[in-house]
């Protein structure tokens, strides 16, 4: 259940409000939070009775009362019907990026897998722009499954990071690995990365949650999650504080060994029907195959995606992770135009629908 609490309220009000709260909640949990700059108050209504629900409604303080039947209550369609706007960047400088809302340009996110040099992530922040990309990618910090692979520049690569977005305009978007680097991270980064491997780090979600600059952050699925784990995930985010969550399907493992993972589209639509947080598509590792990434990235905006993020590398051969599922940036190009067709068909198709 979702309280929301009046914009005026007096101290009294607020305090007999709380008062009411420990008496029907008992040792439950409340959690107490900013939604699109409303204070909301959010706890299990299942444990509570007819008389309690209506004795709360009746607080001078309350605004509104929200019963959402789903465990994930805050990033629920039920507790906000609208889509989720989230600005990107720098407002002031007429360079931000909207990703979701009423905005219906897919959002492009391009960049290398690892940030591998200055010249490397230079030369290729260059290229993204030129194609068409809006937002820069690329991992400073590198996850990696065995410990002997390249596992990123750390802080050298943050660096190169702000020099690119000081060069391009582009905002920029990189992993972050654990709650103490959190704040670290994001003085540099426009957007936060919480990877599949970190989706359940549950420290991780509320430092990122929580953090001091108020970046975005962008949850990947973890491999083998069900839909109702990642949005429990995203649920630790904004209950910390933090409602600009972007939600990113990279595929889940499947027993087919052909492609790196099972690029999961019909998750899409799905969670455009469950949550108000966009929705973008991960080709490079939904695939792990570049000659995959165009039509995929087609399939993406065709199935509802707010976005795409891919992997770009000016020599994906000699890329020090991931190359094989790396595209060029003349594919980045041709990616970005084709994205733009298939939006402007799906949206002449909705049109059509609704004039019929």
């Amino acid at each position: 259940m979702i309280i929301t609490i009046q914009n005026q309220v007096s101290n009294e009000e607020r305090n007999q409000l709380e008062t009411l709260l420990e008496q029907v909640t008992g040792n439950h949990k409340t959690v107490s939070t900013l939604m699109d700059e409303r204070e909301v108050i959010v706890l299990d209504g299942s444990r509570l009775d007819k008389q309690a629900l209506a004795a709360i409604s009746q607080q001078r303080a309350v605004e509104s009362v929200v019963e959402v039947k789903t465990q994930y209550q805050l990033v629920s369609k039920a507790f906000k019907a609208e889509s989720s706007r989230i600005v990107i960047g720098d407002t002031e400088s007429g360079q931000s990026v909207i990703i979701g809302g009423s905005n219906t340009t897919p959002v492009v996110i391009a960049g290398p897998c690892a940030v591998e040099s200055r010249e490397q992530l230079l030369n290729t922040a260059v290229a993204v722009k030129a194609a068409g990309a809006q937002i820069l990618r690329g991992g400073a910090f590198k996850p990696r499954t065995s410990p002997y692979q390249f596992q990123g520049l750390g802080i050298e690569g943050l660096h190169y990071l702000k020099e690119a977005r000081e060069l391009t305009g582009l905002p920029v978007i990189t992993e972050v690995m654990e709650p103490e680097m959190v704040e670290i991270v994001a003085e540099y980064a426009d957007i936060l990365q919480i990877g599949s491997r970190n989706m359940q780090n549950f420290p991780l979600l509320y430092a990122a949650g929580r953090n001091n600059f108020h970046r975005p952050v962008m949850l990947k699925r973890g491999i083998s999650a069900t839909i109702e784990e990642w949005l429990l995930a995203a649920e630790y985010i904004v209950s910390a504080g933090n409602p600009n969550v972007i939600l990113c399907e990279r595929g889940i493992r499947s027993f087919d060994t052909q492609t790196r993972n099972l690029l999961d589209l019909s998750c899409v639509p799905l969670l455009h029907e469950l949550t108000h947080l966009p929705v973008i598509v991960d080709p490079s590792h939904g695939t792990g195959r570049r000659e995959l990434v165009p039509t995929m990235s087609r399939a993406g905006i065709a199935a509802g995606a707010d976005g795409l993020i891919l992997e770009v590398h000016p020599d994906p051969n000699s890329a020090l992770c991931d190359g094989r599922q790396s595209i060029t940036p003349d594919q980045l190009k041709s990616i970005v135009r084709e994205a733009q067709i298939m939006n402007q068909l799906m949206e002449g198709i909705t049109h059509h629908s609704y004039v019929a």
